[in-house]
């Protein structure tokens, strides 16, 4: 099949917190065509890429047709006429002609979503599933699943100072498997809420929103919620917060926990977070310093960092050299990886690469405003990455995401291996056998 492309359009469309985003549309001479959305993320790094928004009173400034002109002018005519197979041309000649180190003149959201819809362009002319595409014909797993059981922080009015209380279930069989324990801790921890009178709706990602008088109940509670539905804390099911210190940093180096009363100094954020790995049943804690508390990055790890996940999301900006940098330092053993954070698909795979090389874990991430797009789920079965985060277990724009996990799965057949406990760092999977 042809492989120029002919056509690069966008429009508007809404997001999961009804909010515009772009939606990218990349066709080809022998008619194959690739669509894809942008995400949004609530709690973003500074170092990130960011979106091109519109300003004004327009949907409360969060317009998005300067970002869509942009795809539709300049970015069209950019790439029309190129080779779709060439991924890493497209992305940097996007890059070259946006001239800004965060893609602040085209947008990252403009950029973020013709790149992907590139990539689906490129895996519909060979007729192949994006995964398979991806994959090159190598043997790859499917990934772990961290989902969202409590939301909190940015995510949930503040409700808590934690972003995420998540679990995840390693020694499963099949991702099929850790659905329908997840379901059972999920159902679980709505009865919890619903007795105690402490639920307050749903968060952006779609877990429980309750009101608790500290982050501690939080833990206790999905504590009692995996025993609740009937597994086990610690053996089958098991903890992972993302702490999202960025937004407890007042930009003083100091952290405040208002649920906690804390004011803390790094070394003693990071002995707080120590202490809750020493008492509850964690697997995983996801940036548990601001964005460039290196020296804290690198305290945490060597706190915990041999026994639990230690992943980077605001410290990392899913940066390849951010990640070098941070190895370097004795900071983490894990990266998140949201393409639209690094603002291209080739980008994005390179801090994968950096992570792997350095035999740290890596965990392709959803947004807290998200859409039906399921790219990332292709991403993290055919980049082998080995875990994949997207939220909670409701609402449609997070369910589409894990209800194509299970069709990927399925379709493997006997091919499919899950991750398990090969998603993690050597020394945390080891304490896993």
């Amino acid at each position: 099949m042809k492989t120029e492309i002919t056509s690069v359009r966008a429009r508007q469309v809404w997001d999961s917190r009804g909010r515009p985003t772009v939606e990218a549309e990349v066709t080809l001479a022998g008619g194959a065509m690739g669509r894809a959305l942008a995400p949004a993320g609530a709690s973003r790094g500074s170092h990130e890429a960011i979106d091109l928004r519109d300003g004004g009173a327009r949907f409360g400034g969060m317009g998005v047709d300067k970002a869509v002109a942009a795809v539709n002018g300049e970015i069209a005519g950019l790439l029309k006429g190129r080779d779709v197979r060439d991924q890493a041309g497209l992305d940097e000649a996007m890059a070259d002609a946006d001239g800004t180190p965060n893609f602040a003149r085209l947008g990252g959201n403009a950029v973020v979503a013709v790149s992907l819809a590139a990539l689906h362009a490129a895996a519909a002319a060979e007729g192949l599933p994006l995964w398979a595409h991806l994959a090159e014909g190598r043997k790859v797993r499917i990934p772990l699943p961290e989902i969202q059981i409590f939301g909190g922080g940015a995510h949930a009015g503040r409700r808590t100072d934690l972003q995420d209380f998540m679990i995840m279930v390693p020694k499963a069989g099949s991702v099929r498997e850790v659905f329908e324990v997840t379901a059972d801790v999920f159902r679980a921890a709505g009865e919890i809420m619903a007795e105690s009178g402490r639920l307050a709706g749903a968060a952006d990602e779609g877990g429980w929103w309750p009101v608790f008088d500290s982050n501690e109940q939080a833990l206790d509670d999905l504590v009692r919620a995996i025993e609740r539905s009937g597994h086990r804390p610690g053996e089958d099911v098991f903890i992972s917060l993302d702490i999202a210190a960025n937004e407890l940093d007042r930009g003083d180096g100091r952290y405040r926990m208002s649920l906690d009363k804390a004011d803390l100094s790094s070394a003693e954020m990071v002995e707080r977070v120590a202490g809750w790995v020493d008492r509850y049943p964690i697997l995983s804690i996801e940036d548990p310093v601001s964005q460039d508390d290196l020296d804290g990055f690198a305290r945490a790890t060597k706190a915990y960092g041999a026994r639990v996940q230690v992943i980077g999301d605001d410290i990392l900006v899913t940066n390849a050299e951010r990640v070098a940098r941070a190895a370097a330092a004795g900071g983490g053993n894990a990266v998140l990886v949201k393409v639209n954070q690094a603002g291209t698909v080739t980008r994005a795979k390179a801090a994968l690469d950096a992570a792997r090389s350095r035999d740290w874990a890596t965990i392709v991430s959803a947004r807290s405003g998200e859409t039906e797009d399921v790219s990332i789920t292709h991403l993290s079965v055919g980049w082998d990455a080995g875990q994949l985060k997207v939220g909670s277990f409701t609402r449609s724009e997070r369910m589409a995401k894990w209800n194509e996990l299970i069709r990927i799965e399925e379709a493997m057949g006997a091919d499919a291996v899950f991750a398990g406990p090969s998603a993690f760092a050597p020394s945390v999977a080891a304490g896993l056998k």
